[in-house]
């Protein structure tokens, strides 16, 4: 189980996995590359120019130190980068960074208000890009550096915003039990005159025009006030 698995609440799911290019640490890696570099040549110099004693101990010593530094370098830019998890949930965006020292930060789907979604040429013919998450009142801005297909992470996060609001949209209008139709008052038996029908039906295709009783129950009620008569 991966450290953002480890944050997920109950019963929240995985929605999409996404990681930042390998441009990204290929990028963070130029300065412990030129280390290395640095000390090969350090060492061809010192064979080419047939140093001995105290010269190639110290152009050898120089050489072994700049490229055991510049491949530490390179493994630990490596494995951040490897540790490093982008995720899109049924509730959230969550970014997880660090290799020892963790640091998460997530925005909630439904206080996304905008993705900007930022792309130059090369980024697009190698499908990575910069995604600018805006929450709030749009002063907060969340971003996502060089993340590898940034087009699908920005598909699936705007997808799943959508479905947790047609989740609460649908909540929200679901139909409620349907009210029984109102009773009204009727007159019964032998003093029960035309007029008091007549009034009484009145009323209920009052309430029918309204939608407070149906159509069904219109004419259940008129045929009962008509039997009386």
């Amino acid at each position: 189980m991966s450290y953002a698995e480890t944050l997920m609440a109950k019963d929240e799911q995985i929605l999409y996995r996404g990681r930042q290019h390998w441009l990204a640490p290929l990028s963070d890696s130029l300065r412990p590359i030129v280390l290395v570099l640095l000390g090969l040549v350090i060492f061809f110099l010192a064979t080419l120019w047939k140093a001995s004693g105290t010269v190639w101990q110290i152009m050898a010593g120089l050489s072994a130190l700049l490229f055991i530094i510049g491949i530490i370098w390179i493994a630990i830019v490596y494995l951040t980068w490897r540790a490093e998890e982008y995720l899109v949930t049924g509730r959230r965006v969550l970014k997880v960074q660090g290799l020892l020292d963790k640091k998460s930060g997530d925005a909630s789907l439904d206080k996304i208000n905008d993705a900007v979604l930022k792309q130059g040429l090369l980024a697009r013919m190698l499908r990575y890009g910069d995604l600018e998450i805006l929450t709030g009142n749009d002063d907060a801005i969340d971003l996502y550096h060089m993340l590898s297909h940034v087009v699908d992470f920005k598909k699936a996060m705007l997808n799943a915003k959508n479905d947790l609001e047609d989740g609460y949209r649908g909540s929200a209008s679901s139909p409620s039990p349907a009210a029984a139709a109102p009773s009204v008052p009727v007159a019964t038996g032998k003093s029960s005159s035309s007029d008091d029908v007549a009034a009484t039906l009145a009323k209920l295709a009052d309430l029918r025009d309204k939608g407070a009783i149906t159509p069904a129950d219109y004419e259940a009620k008129k045929a009962e006030l008509l039997g009386r008569l």
